[in-house]
């Protein structure tokens, strides 16, 4: 038996503990540090952490750019997944197509005029509809403003001059009139006739009444409770033209007297007839106008 200071486990020197927390070292000789291969070793673990800083760093800014690339990613496809068409994005602002081919243009286009509704009482060709009294002058009475007309007797004939006085019937006959029809409208002791000449085509209309002069009277129409009027006394009687058509007023007292000038009634109740005849054949061609364009 050997008498000597005992050994215990063999403890390595750790830089990074506490001085408290080490082993103590012997005294005997043969214990002394290797403070050579200590430092070497602490050398070594120093690189390490060096290492293992550098490598984190590089695994964070991987992490980075790899968040930086998915927004970019999904910036670029948000309109993609929108499912807008590329016409509703915004212009590139400068930036080429790629192609040099130009964008087809268009020349502007305009809608066909709309029909004219005189164009379709001007001929005997466009001017089908039918065509009589009735249509004309429909109802048992008329109104213009707030005065009421009533409906007395029509009368129809293709015999044009045999509804005419003075001077008319040789310019209807003249111009080729096709038909007259013929109505009376009575207020109080007021009675008016309105004769309405039809011919082939506007310009016989319209020569027509150029050619009627004051002695060119339209045959007033009486009967069916309407005393004969203007047969001999003054009346007030007027003559114009719309279309293919030619129109006529004679206006008087049904008792027989004459008109003067101061018979302002009597010169409205020609006007208002006039008025009314001139948009009834109007509104034929309108009529007829609208068929056609809907066709």
């Amino acid at each position: 038996m050997s008498f000597g200071q005992q050994q215990g486990p063999q403890s390595q020197w750790d830089p990074w503990k506490p001085q408290s927390q080490q082993q103590p070292w012997d005294n005997g000789t043969d214990q002394t540090p290797d403070w050579a291969a200590l430092a070497e070793e602490s050398e070594t673990r120093n690189k390490r952490r060096r290492l293992l800083f550098i490598g984190g760093g590089a695994l964070a800014t991987v992490a980075v750019g790899t968040a930086v690339a998915m927004a970019v990613v999904s910036a670029n496809g948000g309109d993609e997944a929108s499912g807008k068409p590329t016409s509703q994005l915004p212009a590139s602002g400068g930036v080429g197509s790629g192609s040099d081919t130009a964008a087809p243009s268009f020349e502007p286009t305009s809608a066909p005029p709309p029909l004219d509704p005189k164009d379709f009482v001007a001929s005997k060709s466009k001017d089908t509809a039918p065509f009589g009294p009735e249509i004309m002058f429909p109802g048992k009475q008329l109104t213009m403003g707030s005065t009421v007309y009533k409906k007395g007797p029509t009368a129809d004939t293709k015999s044009c001059a045999a509804a005419a006085k003075g001077t008319l019937p040789k310019v209807l006959n003249d111009n080729g009139c096709t038909r007259l029809i013929r109505v009376t409208y009575t207020k109080d002791k007021m009675a008016v006739t309105v004769g309405v000449a039809v011919f082939d085509t506007e310009a016989k209309a319209v020569a027509a009444k150029k050619q009627a002069d004051k002695k060119s009277i339209v045959a007033s129409l009486s009967g069916g409770g309407v005393k004969a009027f203007c047969d001999g006394s003054f009346c007030r009687s007027t003559t114009n033209s719309y279309g293919r058509y030619a129109y006529f007023t004679i206006a008087g007292f049904t008792n027989g007297t004459d008109v003067t000038e101061k018979d302002t009634p009597v010169f409205t109740t020609g006007d208002d007839l006039a008025e009314f005849t001139f948009r009834q054949i109007r509104r034929r061609g309108e009529a007829q106008a609208s068929a056609a364009a809907n066709n």
